[in-house]
């Protein structure tokens, strides 16, 4: 499988989507002086906005191009090459946790989930985005048969899960009660959970007035029963 198509397909340009997840983020870690972990940082996009805020932030990504290109473009020197199942840090160190988009694409979700609350200090957070299974198209693109076709396909998250898998075997996608269930048995609590919709950004760069209403419409939705029905999942675990 191309790494591209394993690995998802990263923005890293810095646009409204990503500050108004940033936002969310802030209002859960204080960032001021923190220590934070993003897991899956790709270039350090996150890690290098985090450390703007005064935060001192690392990183660990699988892919060690991407981490090199960090590394080197951004001079960014707390981005390491791990996988998420076996991070190199000690334990209860980390003031919270950023898995962004990412624990659809790794090897073990339930371990990646274990490790990350290993390394959050006691009162400190995990915060995840991964997507949700009910937005009716599947971001990552799908296989038909042996052909791969990126963009965003129709209704596949809502098959059955034997045939949602021969189209989609590259990425997961989350119910609420699957993704709540990578915490169970751990010493601590979910303190937030809910579904956002998209930044609009790409129809913004075409037709900004479009993505004004698609962003006031759906973002309205948010506050009722149909947020069930964005596109990602935005979760935050606090450890005892």
């Amino acid at each position: 499988m191309d790494k591209s198509i394993q690995l998802g397909h990263p923005s890293y340009v810095w646009r409204f989507g990503q500050d108004r997840r940033l936002n969310m983020i802030r209002a859960y870690l204080p960032l001021d002086g923190a220590r934070v972990l993003d897991i899956g940082c790709g270039i350090g996009t996150y890690v290098e906005k985090f450390r703007a805020l005064n935060a001192h932030a690392y990183g660990v990504d699988v892919d060690a191009e991407r981490v090199t290109r960090g590394r080197r473009e951004k001079d960014l020197d707390t981005l390491a090459l791990s996988a998420s199942e076996a991070l190199p840090f000690a334990s209860g160190i980390f003031d919270g946790v950023l898995l962004h988009e990412v624990i659809e694409h790794v090897n073990d979700d339930r371990e990646t989930i274990r490790q990350a609350q290993r390394v959050a200090k006691h009162g400190g957070v995990v915060i995840v985005f991964a997507p949700n299974r009910l937005y009716p198209f599947e971001t990552h693109g799908a296989y038909f048969g042996k052909r791969y076709v990126f963009g965003n396909i129709p209704f596949i998250g809502y098959l059955p899960d034997g045939l949602r898998n021969k189209f989609a075997p590259h990425v997961r996608a989350y119910r609420s009660r699957d993704l709540r269930a990578l915490f169970d048995g751990l010493d601590g609590e979910i303190i937030a959970h809910t579904q956002v919709y998209p930044g609009y950004d790409k129809i913004a760069a075409r037709r900004k007035e479009l993505a004004g209403v698609f962003r006031n419409v759906t973002y309205a939705l948010e506050n009722t029963p149909l947020k069930s029905f964005g596109l990602s999942h935005f979760l935050v675990w606090k450890k005892k």
